[in-house]
């Protein structure tokens, strides 16, 4: 298996990547200090559709390996990641009698993984978690770094905790049953990673296009270790983001204020991120020719970068204006220098409102 370090001191972890692994999970659990130092209960934390392909694969392993999991199912879905659910998670733990040496996988695409990473970090003020990502955005982005919480119908992420994982185990075989339009959405983030931090690995993007989408073993490791390789670097410097890590959220602005004035259920979290990512690049102080290249790698994955017509400018900006990065009223997009670097700035919101206006 290929492996990144997230080095946090006291906090720090690895990122696993192999293929086909996930029966081998609880072998490798049990070889580590979850067995040795904890009960041997847990919960496996996951929806429907993932369950039913890989829940039993997982449930068997952890019980071959000593453990006595719980199945803790919650719906499909963004609009599920709510508070109520997060009620419901909680329930099943104390339920199952989990205690404070008990620790959760979270076997899922991203909405488990922020949901189950809360309950983890609020269960008796706080138990062990595992990502155990079975999505492409999740496996290069959310299962990284600690994020977790639920999203609120004024806005997404504004509910949550800073909860790193004991262990991100990445299955690239799982993105094998991925509806192709998550494995796309995906890609945006991946992308992001190009634009944020390094040229090369953008351009890689734009020339492995083909075996990317075809899969290949190689090519997949290859964009997830990278991934992840940027984002441990940068949460390793700022874990809490109070400065580096908001450059993680590029596109995120928009992105996350086109999620939420369509109810979480229009567009999917990386399809949204890619029009956002489209749009600030025009805020930017960069050349034309650098905002074309980013829409055409976008595009070229059938990403869309402009916004529809029929969403209000209005309810956008009203939405951006409780975004995290937002200081005193004032909005602040990550904003590309050139493709490789970012920087966090302010933009007038006349000139936003104008961009939203032109739609991309």
């Amino acid at each position: 298996m290929e492996s990144v370090r997230v080095p946090l001191g006291e906090r720090s972890y690895d990122i696993l990547i192999g293929s086909g692994t996930l029966k081998d999970i609880g072998r490798h659990l049990k070889g580590t200090a979850f067995w040795r130092d904890s009960s041997a209960r847990t919960a496996i934390v996951s929806n429907p559709t993932v369950y039913k392909l890989y829940g039993d694969t997982v449930y068997e392993s952890m019980a071959e390996a000593g453990f006595e999991p719980v199945k803790v199912i919650v719906p499909d879905g963004e609009e599920y990641k709510t508070l109520l659910w997060a009620e419901h998670i909680l329930g099943k733990l104390l339920s199952a009698k989990l205690d404070r040496s008990s620790f959760i996988v979270a076997l899922g695409g991203g909405v488990i993984g922020d949901m189950a990473g809360f309950a983890a970090s609020t269960y008796m003020r706080g138990i062990r978690f595992v990502q155990a990502p079975t999505t492409l955005l999740a496996q290069v982005d959310s299962s990284v770094g600690g994020k977790t919480g639920v999203n609120h119908p004024l806005g997404k992420n504004m509910i949550g905790a800073f909860w790193q994982p004991s262990l991100v185990w990445i299955d690239t075989a799982t993105l094998g049953t991925l509806p192709k339009k998550e494995f796309i959405a995906g890609m945006a983030e991946v992308i992001k990673y190009g634009i944020i931090r390094d040229s090369e690995f953008f351009e890689f993007i734009g020339k492995n296009k083909k075996d990317i989408l075809n899969l290949n073993s190689k090519a997949l490791t290859r964009i997830i270790k990278r991934s992840c390789e940027i984002k441990a670097e940068v949460v390793s410097k700022d874990e809490r983001e109070s400065g580096l890590r908001a450059i993680l959220n590029c596109g995120h602005t928009v992105g996350h204020a086109i999620e939420t004035v369509t109810g979480y259920t229009r567009y999917l979290h990386g399809e949204a991120v890619a029009i956002g990512m489209h749009m600030e690049a025009h805020f930017a102080d960069m050349p034309q020719k650098e905002v074309a290249r980013i829409k055409r790698l976008i595009e070229s994955y059938g990403l869309s970068t402009g916004l529809p017509k029929d969403i209000d400018e209005g309810a956008l900006m009203a939405a951006m204006e409780i975004d995290k990065k937002a200081l005193r009223g004032e909005l602040r997009f990550v904003l590309p220098e050139t493709i490789g670097s970012v920087k966090v700035l302010p933009v007038k919101k006349d000139r936003v409102l104008k961009a939203l206006k032109r739609g991309g």
